[in-house]
């Protein structure tokens, strides 16, 4: 009797030890609840995207307190949307070359598409065509927006084909993120794709951020400004707002991209307004999405983010009939500049899911996807812009700063940006303007008949810059093209000089230059 209870007993431990093991290491979703799931994160994605678009940077700085307009039809325009066709665009060259596909052929294929791109993503494409490798054009000495919110709109993808496995997810997001990111730029990208990863596998959302965030180094920006938010949360569950002013009040104003202007793409900001909706719309679609909206600031990114999360989670089938009943109207219609629909992104999702899943260990057959799933690991830390701050600002308006000689004249865009620029029309016109501070940038316009420039500190030959591009970039003043910056500088005064070239781009139609604005930063204290 004492042998039979003692072999029941190590028998119980083997069976809990077992299911202890089974739900930390293998998860089994049938063949229609993956299907649910992946069409549910594409709904979610075309929905949330237009439930935030009419809102988009309607509100800078403070909360979108007016009214959030939505009609079932409105989902039709999602097939027009950048957050969408971006993405899309990387996965099918992922289903052109495989999912090794090196980043170098990821660069060609965006920089050459039809579509038009701007901060991280128009430097992304830049740096292509100037000859910098995939492999450094996110870094921050080659990209101003590496802290940007760009990879983090189109990282879902990532997230999507990575069911349960975090690790595979960031080892492809490091790949695709480095066109255009860096630091707590490609933080937000790891971290959107872990919440997905995340997602297939729990409907407790404290556990999907929670998790999501281990797949992101704790001592960076982006994660401690994902802590203030849990700790917000916890503190005080039934009120968005207090944790919005918390966050605000922190990060608000920390955005090298746009540092002169309460508009803020920083990936961070952006990334905690996706959590605060997450974790305060408590997996309410849309309780979440109007959360999103009125934190503000890129609320079609936003909202678009998180109900992807959330359809992912519950899958299409639980998604309210008044948010997704047009979608099956407009199914198999391409999004602009893809070759994908609705349909076809999901099937295309479920095919690199079924390789993925196989060469991550899991299985797949008829019935079902057996997944081996994965405890999140962070990357090495790397930080982009560490305590760095805009000092001041000087624009070409303000002519007694600027030393001008040769032949320059006055430039507007006009059409809403009623900015002055300076416009150099021949090669050896030059500027001269002193700064006091740690760092340097020039902002303006690249442009089809933009030359070269010679860049001098203190006398010291910087570089020589590149400023043709195959259309205008530069145009209002939150999408100022950065033609040149330098940090590194000791904190001190200097003398900014910058002369045109004789030689330009053999695609160039003349040798002018663009300039709108000249930023100077400091170091802070941590």
């Amino acid at each position: 009797m004492k042998i039979r209870r003692y072999w029941q007993a190590v028998l119980l431990l083997c069976l809990i030890h077992c299911s202890v093991w089974s739900a930390q290491g293998t998860t089994t979703l049938s063949k229609e609840k993956m299907e649910d799931k992946v069409r549910g994160a594409w709904a979610g994605k075309m929905i949330g995207v237009m439930f935030g678009r009419a809102t988009e940077f309607k509100a800078t700085g403070k909360t979108f307190d007016g009214d959030i307009v939505w009609r079932p039809e409105m989902v039709e325009s999602s097939l027009l949307e950048d957050d969408i066709y971006g993405q899309l665009s990387f996965m099918m060259t992922m289903e052109r070359y495989g999912l090794d596909v090196p980043a170098d052929s990821l660069a060609k294929y965006f920089a050459n598409a039809g579509f038009p791109l701007c901060h991280a993503n128009l430097q992304s494409r830049k740096n292509y065509f100037d000859g910098i490798p995939a492999a450094l054009s996110g870094l921050p000495e080659n990209n101003m927006h590496a802290d940007d919110i760009d990879f983090q709109i189109e990282s879902d993808f990532i997230g999507f084909i990575n069911p349960g496995m975090p690790r595979s997810s960031n080892l492809m997001c490091r790949k695709v993120g480095r066109l255009m990111a860096y630091g707590d730029g490609m933080y937000g990208g790891m971290y959107m794709a872990s919440l997905h990863t995340q997602a297939y596998l729990t409907h407790n959302l404290d556990d999907i951020v929670g998790n999501a965030l281990k797949s992101i180094p704790a001592g960076s920006g982006y994660a401690a400004c994902i802590r203030d938010v849990i700790v917000a949360h916890k503190a005080d569950p039934a009120n968005w707002r207090t944790a919005w002013q918390k966050i605000q009040q922190k990060y608000g104003d920390i955005d090298i991209c746009a540092p002169y202007h309460t508009f803020n793409i920083d990936a961070k900001l952006n990334g905690a307004f996706i959590t605060i909706a997450l974790l305060y719309g408590q997996g309410d679609f849309r309780k979440t999405m109007e959360i999103a909206v009125r934190c503000g600031q890129d609320t079609d990114c936003n909202t678009s983010n998180s109900a992807a999360v959330l359809g992912l989670m519950y899958g299409y089938a639980a998604i309210p009939g008044d948010l997704k009943s047009y979608i099956p109207q407009i199914a198999d219609k391409n999004f602009l500049y893809t070759t994908y629909s609705y349909n076809k992104a999901v099937q295309q999702t479920l095919a690199f899911i079924s390789e993925n899943v196989k060469r991550n260990g899991g299985k797949v057959d008829a019935q079902a996807y057996m997944l081996k799933t994965q405890q999140p690991k962070a990357p090495k830390q790397e930080q982009g812009f560490q305590n760095i701050r805009m000092n001041y600002q000087v624009q070409v308006r303000d002519k007694s700063s600027w030393k001008f000689s040769g032949e320059w004249v006055d430039f507007v865009y006009g059409d809403g940006d009623d900015d002055l620029y300076a416009e150099a029309l021949k090669p050896g016109a030059s500027f001269e303007i002193n700064f006091s501070g740690a760092g340097v940038s020039l902002l303006g316009s690249w442009n089809k008949d933009a030359g070269k420039a010679k860049v001098y500190i203190d006398g010291r030959f910087i570089r020589e810059i590149d400023t043709y591009y195959r259309e205008e970039a530069g145009k209002y003043d939150v999408n100022r093209a950065y033609i040149f910056h330098q940090f590194g500088l000791k904190d001190d005064k200097h003398i900014l000089k910058l002369v045109v070239s004789e030689d330009k781009n053999s695609a160039s139609s003349g040798n002018k230059l663009y300039v709108e604005r000249m930023i100077a930063y400091k170091t802070i204290s941590k």
